[in-house]
C-alpha cells in the first residue's frame, strides 16, 4: 500500500472551497488576498507555522508597491519597518560604477523598498482577514493531488491533527522552486542553469556606519550587501557547487574575504560565529512549458524559478498572481475555468518570463562567470556598465527593467460588493 493509499483510508475531515492555492509566499498570499477580495471562497496552505524563513527574497519593487496602492494598502504597509534604495552603486574591480538610478522612473514610487518577507506576508494575512470568504490554514501541508479521473479535485494535506482533504473546483500550486504539487502533477522542468550559488549572512551595523555600495565584484569574487539599519545582509556569491571547498577553506578565511572585499563589514563581522550563521541559496532558473492540467494551475516560482540577479523574484510572482485573478476571478464563480482558460495565464505571463530569465542569463553569461572565474588578470569593467555608469541618462533603462518589470501587471479584478 502506498504512503496515499494509507493517508486515504486515515483521513477523518475534509474542507470544500472553489479554490485551494497550495503555498503562502508572495504569490499565494497575494492570489488569496485578490481571490478574498474579489468574493471567491478560496483557501490557501502554508505548511509551516509562520513566515519566518531564514532566507526569503525581501526586495519589494516599485511593481509590487503600485499593487499595494492598487489594491488601497500602501498607506498601512509603507508604515511597516523598510529601507529604501534609489541608486544600485558597485565597485567593479576596484573602478565605482552605477548600474541603475531608479530616481529616473516615473513612477509614483521609485526606489526598492528592503522588508523582511515575513512581514510582507503578514500582512497580506491580516489585511485579508475582513474577508469571509479567504481562509488560510498555516501548518497545512500538501503532500498529493486529489483527482477525480484525469481532473485534479483539490489535495491531501497534512496538518497537527492528522490528514485532510481540501477539495476543490481549482487547485493552485505557489508552493515553491521544490514543488509538491508538481512533482506530483508530473510536470516537467526545463532547467536553464546558473553558474553560481549563494551564501546569506548578517554582519552587525553600528548606528553611524553608512555606505551606498551595493555590489563588489573582484577576481574570483563577488559579494552584494544591503543597508537593514540595525545590521547589513550580505549575499557572498560562489562558483555552483563550491559550498564544501568554500567549508574546507574554514570559516575564517570566508569572513577574511569578506572584509577584504568591504572593510565596513569589519566591526560586525565576529556576528558570524559558525558556518550555521551562513545560509546556502542554491541558485536556479527553470520553467515549465506547461503550467496547466485540468483542475491545476502552476504559477510563481512552481512554475518558474528565478536567479536572484536584480531581486526579482517576489515581484514577479507577485505579477503573476495579479494575472491571475483578473483573467480567472470571474470565471470561478461559475465553477472550474477550463484549462484552456486557466493556460491563458501562462500565455499572459510566460513573455515578461521568459525576458527576464534571458536578461538574468546574460548577466550571468557575462559578468558574474567572468568575475567568479578568478585568475591573475584584472577585472575590466565590461562596455556596457561603463556607458550606464557614463551616461546618466541610459541608468533609467535598467531602473526600469529591474524596477517595473517587463509588462507590468495591475488589478482588474473587481472587488466584491460589501455585505
Amino acid at each position: 500500500m502506498t504512503e496515499s493509499d494509507m493517508l486515504e483510508h486515515t483521513v477523518r475531515h475534509s474542507v470544500r472551497a472553489r479554490c485551494c492555492i497550495v503555498g503562502g509566499g508572495p504569490a499565494g498570499m497575494m492570489l488569496g488576498y485578490l481571490l478574498g477580495r474579489a468574493g471567491i471562497d478560496v483557501v490557501v496552505l502554508e505548511k509551516h507555522a509562520d513566515f519566518f524563513r531564514d532566507f526569503r527574497g525581501d526586495t519589494v519593487h516599485p511593481s509590487t508597491l503600485q499593487v499595494m496602492d492598487e489594491l488601497g494598502l500602501i498607506d498601512g504597509f509603507l508604515k511597516l519597518p523598510h529601507q529604501r534604495l534609489q541608486m544600485m552603486d558597485g565597485l567593479f574591480g576596484g573602478t565605482p560604477v552605477r548600474i541603475a538610478d531608479l530616481r529616473r522612473l516615473r513612477t509614483k514610487y521609485p526606489f526598492i523598498a528592503f522588508m523582511p518577507q515575513w512581514d510582507f506576508l503578514n500582512f497580506l494575512r491580516e489585511a485579508g482577514q475582513r474577508f469571509a470568504s479567504l481562509k488560510v490554514m498555516m501548518n497545512t501541508e500538501a503532500v498529493d493531488l486529489i483527482r477525480r479521473g484525469e481532473t485534479v479535485a483539490g489535495v491531501r494535506a497534512m496538518t497537527p491533527d492528522g490528514p485532510i482533504d481540501i477539495e476543490a473546483d481549482l487547485t493552485i500550486a505557489c508552493d515553491g522552486r521544490h514543488s509538491t504539487v508538481r512533482e506530483r502533477a508530473g510536470l516537467r522542468v526545463e532547467e536553464i542553469g546558473a553558474p553560481m550559488d549563494v551564501l546569506w549572512f548578517r554582519v552587525g551595523r553600528k548606528a553611524d556606519e553608512t555606505e551606498n555600495l551595493f555590489a563588489r565584484v573582484e577576481p574570483g569574487k563577488m559579494m552584494v550587501t544591503f543597508d537593514r539599519g540595525e545590521y547589513w545582509q550580505c549575499a557572498y556569491v560562489i562558483a555552483k557547487g563550491q559550498y564544501e571547498a568554500v567549508k574546507a577553506r574554514g570559516l575564517q578565511a570566508l569572513l577574511d574575504d569578506v572584509v577584504r572585499m568591504a572593510p565596513i563589514l569589519r566591526s560586525g563581522i565576529a556576528d558570524v560565529k559558525t558556518f550555521d550563521d551562513v545560509k546556502l541559496l542554491t541558485v536556479a532558473i527553470n520553467r515549465l512549458a506547461r503550467w496547466t492540467q485540468p483542475g491545476l494551475l502552476l504559477i510563481g516560482d512552481a512554475a518558474h524559478a528565478m536567479s536572484p540577479v536584480g531581486g526579482v523574484g517576489v515581484n514577479l510572482a507577485v505579477q503573476d498572481a495579479v494575472a491571475t485573478a483578473n483573467l480567472l476571478a470571474d470565471k470561478l464563480r461559475q465553477g472550474c475555468p477550463t484549462e484552456n482558460e486557466l493556460d491563458a495565464v501562462r500565455r499572459r505571463r510566460e513573455f515578461p518570463v521568459r525576458m527576464t530569465q534571458r536578461m538574468q542569463v546574460i548577466v550571468q553569461n557575462n559578468i558574474i562567470s567572468g568575475a567568479l572565474q578568478g585568475g591573475d588578470r584584472p577585472l575590466k569593467v565590461p562596455l556596457v556598465v561603463r556607458l550606464i555608469t557614463a551616461l546618466p541618462w541610459l541608468q533609467g533603462i535598467p531602473a526600469r527593467l529591474i524596477a517595473l518589470g517587463v509588462r507590468p501587471e495591475h488589478v482588474q479584478s473587481n472587488a466584491a460588493p460589501a455585505s
